[in-house]
């Protein structure tokens, strides 16, 4: 089963970048995908990325992270102003941020009308051995 937890911009906007990281890191590595409103800083994606290389192990096999962000180009001039002062006001809220476990996710694509989030097979603990029936005796 694939859970997702969604993260509001509003939930880490206060916390430092180091609370961030390690909040996200902590869900991820909890085999959940996380649905971020908003983005990451670009130092917070480094640190992120690095923190995650240095807790590889046998059981944590690293992150997938992509980051979708409304392409400003196809924006008329005014829309752009609008987006500005809301970036100012309100926070870095534009855009979401996928991150996910590699022991989940194969890959995240993206295209401009969608993104694929692929997801690996689950492999059953008990392929290749025999199930116990559990008979209660009454």
């Amino acid at each position: 089963m694939v859970t997702f937890q969604f993260i509001p911009y509003h939930e880490i906007e206060n916390l430092t970048s180091a609370k961030r990281v390690n909040k996200l890191l902590n869900i991820v590595k909890g085999e959940r995908i996380v649905i971020m409103e908003g983005r990451l800083r670009k130092e917070e994606e480094a640190d992120l990325i690095e923190i995650t290389m240095e807790e590889i192990d046998a059981k944590f096999k690293g992150i997938e992270l992509s980051v979708i962000y409304p392409d400003k180009s196809k924006q008329d001039p005014m829309q752009r102003v609008k987006g500005t002062f809301a970036t100012i006001l309100l926070g870095d809220r534009q855009g979401l941020t996928i991150i996910g476990p590699a022991s989940i996710i194969k890959k995240i694509e993206r295209n401009p009308d969608k993104i694929e989030l692929f997801t690996k097979e689950a492999r059953s603990r008990y392929r290749g051995k025999k199930q116990k029936k559990l008979v209660n005796k009454e």
